[in-house]
């Protein structure tokens, strides 16, 4: 089981550009909702994916969801991206929520089958190899919320508003927010907000847990951007299999008993120790320089 979760690690060839599909977009000047950047110079290894549907506030429809997945898709076989970050080229808003103008338009049979695709992508982004990050410089609304739980690390401004708001629509969370909110921050807790659709400054996200870091809001709107961004750079230097074998470590260990949480940790170390990385860091340590990992 362990090997199937971790075949993204295998060498595969490295991509270059990321074709979105624009035909009917929202995206700015009509291109496409979901644009992808890797980073250069100091930042390479850093990959961005833009969320850019201004005239919806990044709400998620079809054509949305349809480019994210298939940037997911690309990025996931792609070595050298060490650190994932999803932000917003929408001032004001990270993400708020589903699209509920297409869904009306939907019979209930499809809108089963759009919000089981939604639950997909959002498995997609938390399976994902390599470290995530959601960069909230706005508001992170229903599915927006559940977009940015689904990461691994959240960073926030200050005057962000998050909440899981389905219930005062006559809905409840259908994209993992009953699941992963719970996991987060407790399930009394989780209870309370889904219940009373209670939203949440980035400050008061920070107190309770649900984002790693808060920032104040610049003139710009990213600061929340920023920060993840500096956090990314914390992560770069590190070995990359070793980060993302830790992310598989925790994330299964999670969701079984702690003996085979212990097991999942050794499947996890046996793999990393015959990669060139652990070599190389064991030769650093000893000839007292910085360690030059490859990924391999």
């Amino acid at each position: 089981m362990l090997h199937a979760l971790l075949r993204a690690l295998r060498p595969q060839r490295f991509w270059k550009t990321l074709l979105a599909r624009g035909c009917a977009s929202d995206g700015a000047a009509g291109g496409p909702e979901i644009q992808v950047r890797g980073l250069e110079g100091p930042d390479q290894g850093i990959t961005e994916i833009l969320m850019n549907r201004p005239r919806a506030r990044n709400a998620l429809g079809n054509i949305f969801v349809g480019e994210l997945l298939d940037a997911l898709a690309r990025l996931r076989e792609d070595r050298q991206v060490r650190v994932l970050i999803f932000r917003s080229g929408v001032k004001g808003v990270f993400c708020a929520d589903a699209d509920l103008k297409e869904r009306e338009q939907m019979s209930e049979a499809e809108v089963v089958v759009f919000v089981q695709r939604l639950r997909g992508m959002m498995n997609e982004i938390a399976a994902f190899p390599a470290p995530t990050i959601a960069a909230v410089d706005g508001f992170a609304l229903g599915g927006g919320l559940e977009l940015a739980l689904a990461c691994d690390l959240r960073v926030a401004a200050s005057s962000a508003v998050m909440g899981l708001i389905e219930t005062t629509r006559g809905l409840l969370p259908g994209a993992g927010g009953t699941q992963r909110l719970p996991r987060c921050l407790g399930v009394a807790l989780a209870k309370e907000l889904i219940f009373t659709d209670r939203r949440l400054s980035g400050t008061q996200a920070q107190a309770l847990g649900l984002v790693n870091h808060t920032v104040d809001q610049n003139e710009e709107g990213n600061a929340a951007y920023h920060r993840a961004r500096a956090l990314a750079q914390e992560i770069l230097p590190q070995a990359p299999i070793a980060v993302r074998l830790g992310k598989v470590a925790i994330d299964r260990g999670m969701e079984v008993d702690i003996a085979s949480g212990m097991a999942i940790e050794g499947m996890c170390y046996a793999q990393n120790i015959p990669t060139q990385d652990r070599l190389e860091g064991m030769a650093a340590f000893r000839e007292k320089r910085p360690p030059k990992f490859v990924g391999e």
